[in-house]
């Protein structure tokens, strides 16, 4: 039998599909229930921001921990070893940024969206129209990931090998996804992520524990198994050693660094605290799981290349996304394999679901009450308008899944930190520290940012002129990195600063009013369009 069937033929598709609808059912009883308290806008976007530091702490942690933490990150160390691990160092030290730059300080000054902060100072309609396309583009690439990643996980747990089929999975997908947008809102999701957190972080605890069981607890006998089956200790497998690959690495490292404080969904659950002082201690927990969840991925991948094999993961549908569920399946069999998969398509049904409930919002907050009824929109009609929307985009990520099937997902998200520390972070930080910055610095930072980030990745090998590029058959990479940070973020804080200088725009009152308020939480719970 070829080894494309093997893998294909694992476990039982009729078990693994049971276990699915099993947390399908209760994760939806949960969304259900929430739902009831779904009344207002504040309850759709934030959840009432009635959340405990730790529980969205929890959350933030199910929210971050993607399809490319488990299934991307384990898949690229089982293949190239050291070069894959840099993904989980690079998206651990984010969170550094995040906890001493933003997360405070956002809560204080906020209420719903990342545009509240923007516009606290600054001219509202413009700047709200360019973060709320900030937030929605940068939702779409993550999204494209996750939805990537699910088509490759339930294509191997239901031996679904063509195209046509793994579209379909794709598109089951993006419909549960916004379902629980629809029916629960944030308080929902926020659920779906805490459960699914525990879940993912707990199996891949008892994963490590099991690989490390076969080779006697020991963990340099598992590297040196690791590194015997093709995941190298030294790096260079999967970047090279060349001047270009050197900088394609740095500029990924840049990205993934300063792209999680800028991310619109990791940004949104800082608003579903009451306190400031409880956003910070989110940040607290969120590191201290993540961390441990990281630890972990390293124990995976490399269990997975001595125990499974480079060339088995790649023969399966989804390749390198495969890795964990093949490896689960070694150790554990149909049973581990059913879990565990479970286990990961909970993980991005809860990204994909805290994603769309953010690029909804945004558009129905930031677009349409604030800048066409310019804050006076009818009664009810902004939480039908989320709603709407949510459908809207699932729509589009779900036909941006089904051509991004097979990529690897943590290579997808990592585009995505690249767009949003290009268009978000500038601005955001900017803001904050700047008491000169305008609204032209801000709307030359977000659209230069969007736009300069995107054409370099669209002329970029990830598109195409490789084997693995998006689009293998075509040959239009004039631009040599894969990943764009190196040069778009730069770019970006530069055209904040060159727009801010050429505008004579300046208004210290509101500057002292905004460093006061994001300092002490002074007048925290009220919108900034109130000031």
């Amino acid at each position: 039998m070829p080894l494309a069937q093997q893998t294909a033929a694992l476990g039982s598709p009729i078990l693994n599909l049971a276990i699915f609808t099993g947390f399908v059912v209760v994760t939806l009883a949960l969304v259900l229930r929430a739902s009831k308290s779904n009344k207002s806008a504040a309850d759709m976007y934030t959840g009432g921001a009635a959340f405990t530091g730790r529980q969205n702490g929890i959350a933030i942690s199910g929210d971050y921990l993607s399809a490319a933490s488990f299934l991307g990150i384990a898949g690229a160390i089982a293949i190239n070893g050291y070069d894959g691990f840099l993904f989980s160092i690079g998206f651990l030290v984010a969170w550094l940024i995040a906890l001493l730059l933003v997360a405070e300080l956002l809560r204080n000054t906020g209420r719903f969206t990342m545009a509240d902060v923007l516009v606290f100072r600054m001219r509202e309609r413009p700047v709200r129209t360019a973060a709320a396309t900030s937030t929605l583009v940068v939702s779409f690439f993550y999204l494209l990931a996750q939805m990537a990643g699910a088509g490759g996980l339930v294509a191997l747990l239901l031996n679904i090998n063509g195209r046509g089929g793994q579209s379909l999975v794709i598109a089951g997908v993006g419909v549960l996804m916004i379902a629980y947008v629809l029916i629960g809102g944030m308080k929902g999701t926020t659920y779906v992520q805490i459960i699914k957190a525990v879940l993912l972080i707990s199996g891949a605890a008892i994963m490590s524990v099991w690989v490390l069981s076969r080779v006697g607890f020991s963990f340099s006998e598992l590297l040196g198994q690791g590194a015997a089956a093709g995941a190298a200790l030294e790096p260079g497998k999967q970047y090279g050693l060349t001047g270009v690959t050197k900088l394609d690495f740095i500029s990924l490292a840049i990205a993934l660094v300063l792209g999680t404080a800028g991310l619109p969904h990791i940004l949104m659950r800082f608003y579903t605290v009451p306190t400031a002082k409880e956003a910070r201690k989110s940040v607290v927990w969120a590191i201290g799981l993540i961390g441990l969840f990281y630890l972990f991925t390293l124990t995976l991948g490399y269990g997975a290349a001595a125990l499974v094999g480079s060339e088995r993961i790649l023969a399966a549908p989804g390749k390198a996304n495969s890795a964990a569920p093949l490896l689960a399946f070694e150790l554990g069999g149909t049973v581990l394999l059913g879990v565990i998969s479970a286990v990961a398509f909970a993980t991005i049904l809860a990204v994909v679901a805290g994603l769309t409930i953010t690029a909804s919002a945004s558009f129905a907050h930031d677009i349409y009450a604030q800048v066409i009824h310019k804050g006076n929109a009818p009664e009810g009609k902004e939480v039908k308008v989320a709603r709407l929307a949510a459908l809207v985009i699932g729509a589009v990520a779900i036909a941006g899944g089904i051509a991004a099937n097979g990529q690897n997902v943590a290579f997808l998200v990592a585009l995505a930190f690249a767009v949003a520390a290009s268009a978000n972070l500038p601005t955001i930080l900017y803001s904050l520290f700047w008491k000169r910055f305008n609204t032209r610095g801000c709307l030359f930072s977000i659209y230069g940012g969007l736009i300069i980030t995107i054409t370099l990745i669209a002329f970029s090998p990830a598109i195409s002129g490789t084997p693995t590029s998006m689009i293998p058959g075509a040959d239009f990479d004039l631009f040599p990195l894969r990943n764009p940070g190196l040069i778009s973020i730069p770019l970006s804080f530069f055209l904040g600063w060159l727009g801010t200088v050429t505008s004579k725009e300046y208004n210290a009152a509101k500057y002292a009013e905004m460093e006061v308020r994001s300092l002490t939480g002074a007048g925290a719970n009220t919108s900034a369009l109130d000031h």
